[in-house]
C-alpha cells in the first residue's frame, strides 16, 4: 500500500472533513466536532500545518497542527491534533507516518514544542509525555502531553486555539 505524505491543497478540504467524520464517529471519547474545529482553524487561518496521507488519489489520513497559548504569552508552541485514519485502514501506521512528518515540520521550522491531549500509551512513542501541571484547567490532566523541542517549557498552564472551543 503506497501512502503518499503531503500539504493539504484546497481540493482536499470537503475529504478531510468527511474522513474525520468517519474516523471519529466511532470514538467513546470523541465530541463529535472534530472535523468542525480543522474547519473553524482554517477559517480563522490558526491550520498552522496540515498534512494529508494519499492513497491512489484519496486521503485517507489527516493531521491537523494549530498555534497552542503558551504561558507568558512565549510563541513557537503548537497542539496537535485532531489527526485521522480511514476507519477500515487504521492500525497501519498511517497516522504515526502523519505524526512524525508533522512533528519533523515543526522541528524544522524552529517551533518551542508540541502539546496535546491524548493516549499517553499512543503518544509516549513520538516523545510525548504527560504534563499534568501545565494542563489546561478544564483539561483531564491525565492525558495533557507534551514534547518540548528546544528551550526550556515556559512556567504556567496551556490552552488551545478558541477554534476547539467552538
Amino acid at each position: 500500500m503506497a501512502i503518499l505524505i503531503r500539504d493539504e491543497a484546497p481540493d482536499d478540504i470537503v475529504a478531510i472533513h468527511e474522513l474525520t467524520r468517519r474516523a471519529f464517529a466511532p470514538m467513546p471519547y470523541a465530541d463529535g466536532d472534530e472535523q468542525d474545529v480543522i474547519d473553524r482553524l482554517r477559517a480563522s487561518g490558526a491550520l498552522a500545518l496540515s498534512l494529508v496521507a494519499e492513497q491512489d488519489g484519496a486521503v485517507v489520513g489527516q493531521v491537523t497542527f494549530s498555534p497552542a497559548a503558551a504561558p507568558g504569552g512565549v510563541d513557537g508552541w503548537f497542539t496537535l491534533g485532531p489527526v485521522s485514519v480511514e476507519p477500515a485502514i487504521q492500525k497501519q501506521e498511517i497516522g504515526a507516518r502523519l505524526i512524525r512528518a508533522g512533528l519533523d515540520r515543526l522541528r524544522s521550522q524552529g517551533a518551542a514544542g508540541c502539546i496535546l491531549l491524548g493516549n499517553p500509551a499512543y503518544y509516549s512513542r513520538f516523545g510525548f509525555c504527560v504534563a499534568a501541571q501545565y494542563a489546561p484547567a478544564e483539561d483531564h490532566s491525565e492525558f495533557f502531553q507534551m514534547l518540548s523541542f528546544a528551550g526550556p517549557v515556559p512556567d504556567g498552564r496551556f490552552g488551545y486555539h478558541a477554534a476547539f472551543a467552538g
